[in-house]
């Protein structure tokens, strides 16, 4: 008797640790649970200090240059702002008395807490990867920001 079917050949799934997306996201989710656990000392997210970094590096900036700067809407910026303002660590002036366009500047206070925050960034990478050398650290950014120009990546992780 012949058969009515054809056999069928059953594809097996890669492994899991067979994917980059895997152990890139893998070594993502440590490196970032472990900054915001260090930030949360400070009551910063990492929302916050993507902002506040932002700002400082900027001196002031509207309202619109931030969501640019950070790939956000404009509610999840005006979020943010209004978080940062509530802990005096930013500014929202108005320019010629109108409400339509904002300048945003770091107060005193912000100014001093960015280099604090600055440095446990630093300390974070330097957990995570000192071990690599100067060299293989250097060539994975390179290999990263690669792809982000590759695809075109605009939006900023805040998350």
């Amino acid at each position: 008797m012949k058969p009515t079917s054809k056999p069928t050949t059953k594809l097996l799934p890669s492994a899991l640790e067979a994917h980059l997306g895997f152990w890139m996201r893998y070594v993502s989710n440590q490196v970032s649970a472990r900054f915001e656990a260090e930030l949360a000392t400070h009551d910063v997210s990492v929302t916050e200090w993507v902002a506040l970094r932002a700002l400082y590096a900027e001196a002031i900036t509207t309202h619109a240059g931030l969501i640019d700067a950070l790939g956000m809407t404009k509610g999840a910026a005006s979020k943010i702002i209004s978080k940062l303002e509530a802990k005096d660590l930013v500014a929202r002036d108005f320019v010629d008395g109108g409400a339509r366009e904002q300048v945003l500047r770091l107060t005193a206070a912000g100014r001093w807490l960015v280099p604090k925050l600055a440095k446990l960034a630093d300390q974070n990478d330097d957990y995570f990867f000192a071990h690599l050398g100067d060299k293989k650290r250097q060539a994975l950014i390179a290999d990263l920001q690669e792809l982000v120009a590759y695809h075109q990546m605009k939006q900023v992780p805040v998350k």
